[in-house]
């Protein structure tokens, strides 16, 4: 039996209120998955753009950075 039969074969035996629990648990699962695949895809964005700049000079220091407050 293939995994989508035995899911709905599953789904069919359960109650309406539990059924509507397993609806809310897979689109759960679905937003966690997009949320992650985004995630992933901005990790490699970014490795992407900064490729090749780990041998360049660093332009600012430590002390460049330093946040200054006026009065």
């Amino acid at each position: 039996m293939n995994l989508e039969r035995e899911i709905i074969k599953k789904f069919k035996t359960l109650p309406r209120h539990k059924q509507a629990e397993a609806i809310d648990f897979i689109d759960f699962l679905r937003k966690r998955t997009e949320s992650q695949e985004q995630e992933r895809w901005g990790e490699f964005s970014l490795s992407s753009a900064m490729r090749g700049m780990e041998d360049e000079d660093d332009l600012y220091t430590v002390y460049d950075l330093k946040e200054k407050f006026h009065d």
